[in-house]
């Protein structure tokens, strides 16, 4: 799938209303995710439908896998089920990369079950783990085709944790979706600064987005439509919530409010300059085809002036918001990742 041209081009498209209905996009909609399928509703799948319906819930998002380990409660006769009952059934793993190819494996069967989508939980574990990044993304995609809708999900915050791959899971042939943990109770800011900062980390990647709000720790019902109308005006792919066993009754009621579309938002890009580190300007680097050190220094410097000079812009190298569209209107150079760092392959 082409990357998306430019940040402003992506905060267009963005914009738009989506057209994909929860039937044919599993991102699409409302979704709730599980992790303990025993303590969701006992269980109890007409329940799950019941509670979904008077939610405006399309799609449940079950634990299928922990590393290599598979966890039974996503099965074909869960998915059977629910389908049964006109939900989306959709899988997620959590990663750790140190077993990569088993853990590719793995995905494959959670898709092999049924799963209508899979989203990858890739966090603090995974970091540094470029070249294991690397090695599931082209594994898992041999097994389970180019467009098998694959969802990735980390940190809403880049900066938090920027070792974490997100440019190889958000990358050439990795996720199609990108769904950032916007929970801002647990952060402990307000609702419209921590999805304004999410959108301001996570947008240089290219990738359409469908948040995850909070429902545990009993957000406030307010909170929650917020979140649901700041989404909205991002022109978000659609919405979900963790975790379905942890929500209060205040957090459903929240689901069924109705929402009033916030203005539409255009957050500036992360702002990179010389002394940066992280994924975030590896995947400048990427862009740039100058050396891939994940380290903002004086080549990175005179690459990325020369690239705003000979694209008709001011050589202040930074990364303003006309830089990134500049930057990003481009393919990224191919990069072989390994133990000890990246090889641009040209």
């Amino acid at each position: 799938m082409r990357r998306v041209v430019g940040v402003l081009a992506l905060l267009a498209c963005l914009a738009a209303p989506s057209a994909a209905s929860a039937a044919g996009d599993p991102f699409a909609g409302t979704g709730v995710w599980v992790w303990q399928m025993s303590r969701t509703e006992g269980g109890d799948a007409d329940a799950v439908a019941a509670r979904a319906a008077t939610s405006g819930v399309s799609t449940v998002i079950v634990k299928g896998g922990n590393a290599t380990t598979r966890w039974g409660q996503f099965s074909p006769a869960l998915v059977a089920a629910l389908h049964a009952r006109g939900l989306n059934a959709c899988a997620y793993h959590f990663l750790y990369g140190r077993k990569p190819v088993a853990e590719a494996a793995l995905t494959a069967r959670l898709v092999a079950a049924g799963a209508d989508c899979v989203v990858v939980d890739v966090e603090g574990q995974y970091a540094g783990r470029y070249a294991a990044a690397q090695a599931y993304v082209a594994r898992v995609r041999r097994l389970i085709g180019p467009d098998y809708p694959l969802g990735f999900t980390s940190l809403p915050y880049v900066s938090w944790h920027s070792k974490i791959p997100y440019s190889v899971f958000l990358g050439p042939g990795g996720a199609q979706v990108n769904l950032p943990q916007v929970y801002w109770k647990a952060i402990g800011s307000s609702v419209d600064r921590v999805f304004a900062r999410t959108l301001s980390e996570n947008v240089v990647y290219g990738r359409p987005l469908a948040p995850i709000g909070q429902l545990y720790s009993r957000p406030s019902p307010a909170s929650i439509v917020r979140f649901r109308a700041l989404a909205a005006a991002a022109g978000a792919t659609g919405v979900s919530f963790w975790s379905w066993q942890s929500a209060a009754p205040s957090g459903w009621a929240a689901l069924r409010r109705r929402v009033t579309t916030a203005q539409s938002l255009a957050p500036a890009p992360i702002l990179l300059r010389r002394g940066a580190r992280g994924d975030q300007v590896a995947w400048l680097q990427q862009h740039l085809a100058s050396a891939v050190t994940a380290r903002f220094d004086a080549g990175t410097d005179t690459a990325l002036r020369a690239f705003q000079l000979a694209h008709g812009l001011v050589p202040s190298g930074q990364t303003d918001p006309a830089t990134w569209q500049a930057v990003l209107a481009g393919e990224p150079a191919a990069v072989r990742w390994t133990s000890r760092g990246a090889k641009l392959l040209r």
